[in-house]
């Protein structure tokens, strides 16, 4: 009798909605720092994903059971070779590992999806669930962090700074008007923006420049010294 050989998944994930990928230009400008500046603290740990605007299925044979968060980082999961970039995460493929933080940049509009996508969240054992209003339209105060505990998701307290901190990721969130600013827990150090690193090479390329200008007219005022003193 000959084994019956098992079928593959067949089932279709798509990596794309067609729908906008973020609610307004502010939102995805927060989504992309957010997404830069942790995707760059983690660039030298091989074992660390992150992600963002992603489709995450976590039922296999069954695309109903998808999120798309905003952004995310799971531990644990390798880098793909070569620096290719994974288009949707399908959890079965990838251990089973789920995010240890999810963020959403979230409206008024998004608000009934967020409610669910929480008890998702909590479901999937994610560890951190933050969310960040933009234009505090219906989030008060419009940055909330939820940590899970035994289950379920208990508010994240604010530092006496106002600030919230993720434990999994080692780094402060604190709302600046539409903005978010994202600190190092342990240095304190900012974790600046694409545009402020810009800026601060910039910065010093001038002053290195500065630097150099002087230092040539010391030198050239030095030789003409040199001379005079050799002439007299």
């Amino acid at each position: 009798m000959h084994a019956i050989p098992l079928r593959e998944d067949e089932t279709y994930y798509p990596d794309s909605d067609g729908e906008p990928v973020a609610e307004s230009p502010i939102h995805l400008e927060e989504m992309i720092y957010v997404f830069e500046v942790l995707a760059g603290r983690f660039r030298n740990d091989p074992n660390v994903f992150v992600g963002a605007n992603m489709f995450l299925f976590y039922r296999k044979g069954d695309p109903r059971g998808v999120v798309a968060p905003d952004g995310f980082v799971v531990k644990g999961v390798p880098k793909l070779p070569g620096g290719v970039q994974r288009r949707k995460y399908l959890l079965w493929e990838e251990g089973g590992k789920a995010p240890c933080f999810v963020l959403e940049t979230t409206s008024e509009s998004t608000a009934e999806r967020d409610k669910d996508k929480r008890t998702t969240y909590a479901q999937l054992g994610i560890a951190e669930y933050f969310q960040f209003d933009p234009f505090g339209e219906y989030l008060s105060p419009p940055l909330q962090g939820f940590r899970l505990v035994k289950g379920r998701y208990e508010p994240v307290r604010p530092n006496p700074g106002g600030a919230l901190e993720s434990r999994t990721l080692g780094v402060l969130f604190r709302a600046e008007g539409k903005r978010l600013r994202l600190t190092d827990t342990k240095t304190g150090a900012l974790l600046l923006r694409r545009e402020e690193v810009d800026e601060k090479v910039e910065a010093e390329k001038q002053r290195a420049d500065a630097e150099a200008i002087a230092r040539r007219a010391l030198e050239e005022e030095l030789a003409r010294l040199r001379r005079t003193l050799g002439e007299s």
